[in-house]
C-alpha cells in the first residue's frame, strides 16, 4: 500500500495517507480539525475543504455545487489521495495553535483476530482434533475387539500412552467400522489423564473440525468459529503461532438476553432468589448463547455436526447463572462461589445446540469477582509468559485488573457499571455500524468533528466515542472538573433539556434514528462513576503489590472499548494514568483470545487452572484505601493533579483569562 504527503493549509500541517483514508481520516488521525457531524458519511456537508495541489479522488460530485466544484471544494470524508496533496481549511473549521501544538498520541492497537505475537512460547497443538485412518479388517488369525483394534491403530502410529474410547463413541463403533470399510474418521479430546475418542465417522471427514469460542459478558454475549482442520495434534507438531490469526470463520455477538431482569450482576444475584427466578435467567444466557451460535454457523456456512468443542468464559456470576447454578453465596460475606473449577463437559449437558458429541471447557475462576474471563485474558494476553510487570484492565459492565508476570499475579474487580458498553448513557450503545467512536470539538465555535463506525450516519454513541467526547468536553471548555456544563458559553449546541443541560453532538437530520444525538450531564456523571472506579482500583492493586504506575512495564487494556481507544483521551478523563503510550497495548476482547489459545494448545488447557490458583484476590469491597481512592478520582481527571500534569497544563492553557481550572 503506498502513502501520500498531506498538507493541511493554512496551519501547515503534514500527514501521511494510506491508499484507502480519506481526508477526513486523515484529519482525525492528526488532531486536524474539519467540521463534520454526520459520521463521515457526507450527509452533513460540513467538512468541505479546497484542494490547492495534487491529485485527488472524490465521490461527492452531487454533493458540491458545479462551480465550488470546479475551484476545488470537495468533501473530505469522500476524497482521498492519489498522490501528494495540499489541502487548505475554511477558516470556520481551523482550531487554535495551542491545542495544536499538543504532541499527539497514537495508542498501539492489536486486533483481536491479530494474536500471534501474544501466542509466542505457545505449541499449538489443539484439545480436540481429528484424524482418518483406515484399519486392517478382523480375520480368524486377528479377531481382538473393534476397540482394541481401533487403539492399537492409533497407539502404534502416533506413541500415545494413554487413549480411551468413549462410551458414546464405542456403542456405535462397530457399526460405522463395517459400514465404512473400516476407514474412519476420529475425534479425539486431550483430557487431563490422556486421551478419549469422543467420536466415529465415517470416511475421511479430518477437513471438517471446528470450534466455538464465547465470551458470556453481563452486557453482551460474544462468539467466534475457528478452524481446526489444518492444526492436528496428530498430524504436525510445533505449529507455527503466525498461522493462528489464519483460523477464524466468523464471528458475531449479542445482547445477553439477562439484560431484562438487571443490569448488573448484584441485580441478577437478587433476581435469582426469586421463585423460578435462577431457572429463567439460566435460560436466558443459554438462548443467547445458543443464538450467536447459530449465527456463526450461518456466517460461516457450517453445519454444528462439525464442531468438535466449544469454549466458556465468563466473570463467575455469568458462569454460574449459565450452569444454573445458585450464586447468592457470592454477595454474602465472606463471599464465597459455589465452585471454581467445572469439570469437563458435553456441550449437550448444559444445553448447548452443537454436536452431541462436543466437549465443552469452561475457564476456571479465581474468586468471587475475578472469574474465567479474567484468566482467560492473562492466558491470552501473554502475561502469564512474560517477563515484564505487566497491568491487565478489562473494562466493561464490572472492572477488573491483574497485576504481575510469569513469576507472580495479583488480581482485584470492582463495580464500573455498563457506561463504556452503552448503558446508562442516553444515547450508548455498543460498537456497531453507526456508532460514534471519535469526536472532536473546535474550542473556539464548539463544533464537533465526528466519526461513526463504518461510516455512517450516527445511531448512537459507544464506549470509546464516549471517551472522546468527555475528553474533547473538557479541552474545550465546555464542562468543568465536576463533569458540569459551563452555563454562560455561547453556543447553539449546548442547550437545557428535559430539566438539565445537555450538549448537541449530531442534530436529527443528520442521524439514522431521525433524534439530535446529545449528552446529558447524567451520562457525564455515569462515566466518572465508571473511570473513577477503575482508576481505584488500578492504583489500589498496585499499591497493594508496593509498586507505582511508573514501575508498571506494560498496560494491556480489554474489554468493551469498542472499535477504537485514544489513550490521550483516556488519559485527559483520568480513566489511565499519565504514562508514555508505548506503554499501552489495546487487545480487544481478551476473554476470546484466551479461549481461542484454550482450544488451539492443550498446554494452555492444563495451564488455566494453574494459572487460576496461583492469582492472588485483593478484595476490594470493603477496602478503605480503595474508597478513599475512588473518591478522589470523582473528579476530571483526578484531585491529584500531580498524578496528571500534562493533562491539568493543557486545562490551564484554555482556561487562561477566564479564571480557575475548577
Amino acid at each position: 500500500m503506498s502513502k501520500h504527503r498531506i498538507t493541511f493549509l493554512p496551519i501547515d500541517r503534514v500527514c501521511v495517507a494510506d491508499d484507502d483514508e480519506n481526508l477526513l481520516e486523515v484529519a482525525m488521525k492528526y488532531g486536524v480539525h474539519i467540521n463534520a457531524s454526520c459520521g463521515g458519511n457526507a450527509s452533513c456537508g460540513k467538512c468541505r475543504v479546497r484542494i490547492v495541489e495534487g491529485n485527488v479522488y472524490s465521490t461527492d460530485h452531487t454533493k458540491i455545487p458545479e462551480n465550488e466544484y470546479n475551484a476545488g471544494i470537495r468533501l473530505a470524508c469522500k476524497t482521498s489521495a492519489k498522490d501528494d496533496v495540499v489541502v487548505e481549511i475554511p477558516l470556520d473549521s481551523q482550531i487554535d495553535k495551542a491545542v495544536l501544538k499538543r504532541k499527539r498520541y497514537v495508542p498501539h492497537i492489536l486486533s483481536a483476530l491479530n494474536v500471534s505475537r501474544l501466542a509466542e512460547g505457545v505449541t499449538i497443538e489443539p484439545v480436540v482434533s481429528k484424524v482418518y485412518i483406515e484399519l486392517p479388517e478382523p480375520s480368524i488369525q486377528d479377531n481382538i475387539s473393534d476397540a482394541d483394534r481401533l487403539l492399537r491403530e492409533i497407539k502404534r502410529r502416533y506413541s500415545i500412552d494413554y487413549i480411551a474410547v468413549d462410551f458414546k463413541t464405542l456403542k456405535k463403533l462397530g457399526r460405522i467400522l463395517r459400514d465404512s470399510g473400516w476407514r474412519i474418521t476420529l475425534t479425539i479430546a486431550y483430557t487431563k489423564t490422556g486421551y478419549n475418542i469422543i467420536d466415529v465417522e465415517p470416511d475421511n471427514t479430518a477437513d471438517k473440525n471446528f470450534s466455538i469460542l464465547i465470551d458470556i459478558g453481563t452486557t453482551t454475549i460474544c462468539g467466534q468459529l475457528i478452524d481446526l482442520a489444518n492444526f492436528s495434534a496428530f498430524e504436525i507438531k510445533g505449529f507455527s503461532e503466525s498461522r493462528i490469526d489464519d483460523c477464524t470463520v466468523a464471528e458475531t455477538s449479542d445482547y445477553n438476553a439477562q439484560i431484562s431482569y438487571g443490569d448488573d450482576v448484584i441485580s441478577r444475584i437478587m433476581y435469582s432468589q426469586k421463585r423460578g427466578g435462577l431457572k429463567r435467567l439460566s435460560e436466558a444466557v443459554k438462548g443467547t448463547v445458543n443464538k450467536v451460535i447459530k449465527e456463526l454457523l450461518e456466517i460461516g456456512k457450517n453445519d454444528m455436526s462439525h464442531v468438535s468443542h466449544v469454549v466458556f468464559a465468563g466473570n463467575t456470576i455469568m458462569t454460574h447463572l449459565f450452569l444454573g447454578i445458585d450464586p447468592k453465596y457470592i454477595m454474602l460475606s465472606p463471599y464465597t462461589p459455589v465452585f471454581s473449577v467445572v469439570p469437563s463437559l458435553y456441550a449437550e449437558q448444559i444445553g448447548i445446540d452443537v454436536n452431541e458429541h462436543a466437549c465443552a471447557y469452561i475457564y476456571p475462576c479465581v474468586s468471587s469477582y475475578i472469574g474465567g474471563d479474567i484468566v482467560a485474558g492473562v492466558i491470552g494476553s501473554g502475561i502469564s509468559r512474560s517477563d515484564k510487570i505487566v497491568l491487565y484492565i478489562d473494562v466493561g459492565t464490572n472492572g477488573e485488573m491483574v497485576l504481575g508476570n510469569r513469576d507472580w499475579l495479583m488480581c482485584a474487580s470492582c463495580s464500573a457499571g455498563p457506561a463504556f458498553e452503552g448503558g446508562g448513557i442516553k444515547f450508548g450503545m455498543r460498537a456497531g455500524n453507526g456508532a460514534i467512536e471519535q469526536v472532536k470539538i473546535n474550542p473556539l465555535t464548539f463544533e464537533p468533528m465526528v466519526l461513526t463506525v463504518g461510516r455512517l450516519k450516527p445511531v448512537g454513541i459507544c464506549g470509546s466515542g464516549l471517551i472522546d467526547i468527555v475528553a474533547e468536553l473538557m479541552i474545550a471548555g465546555l464542562i468543568d472538573r465536576n463533569g458540569k456544563f459551563k452555563r454562560d458559553l455561547k453556543t447553539e449546541r449546548l442547550r437545557r433539556g428535559d430539566g438539565a443541560y445537555e450538549y448537541v453532538l449530531c442534530y436529527a437530520q443528520d442521524t439514522q434514528i431521525n433524534k439530535d444525538i446529545v449528552v446529558t450531564e447524567a451520562d457525564l456523571d455515569n462515566l466518572i462513576r465508571t473511570k473513577a472506579a477503575v482508576f481505584a482500583g488500578c492504583r489500589t492493586l498496585i499499591e497493594s503489590a508496593g509498586l507505582a504506575f511508573d514501575d508498571i512495564e506494560m498496560f494491556i487494556i480489554a474489554g468493551g472499548f469498542g472499535h477504537y481507544i485514544d489513550i490521550e483521551k483516556a488519559q485527559t478523563i483520568g480513566l489511565l494514568p499519565e504514562l508514555p503510550a508505548e506503554k499501552f497495548m489495546f487487545v480487544g476482547n481478551g476473554s476470546l483470545l484466551g479461549a481461542r489459545l484454550m482450544s488451539m494448545s492443550k498446554d494452555c488447557f492444563t495451564e488455566s487452572e494453574r494459572i487460576a490458583k496461583m492469582m492472588t484476590n485483593i478484595e476490594l469491597s470493603d477496602n478503605n484505601k480503595f474508597m478513599e481512592e475512588y473518591v478522589a478520582a470523582m473528579f476530571l481527571p483526578h484531585t491529584d493533579e500531580k498524578a496528571f500534569p500534562g493533562v491539568i497544563a493543557r486545562l490551564k492553557i484554555k482556561s487562561r483569562g477566564s479564571g480557575s481550572v475548577n
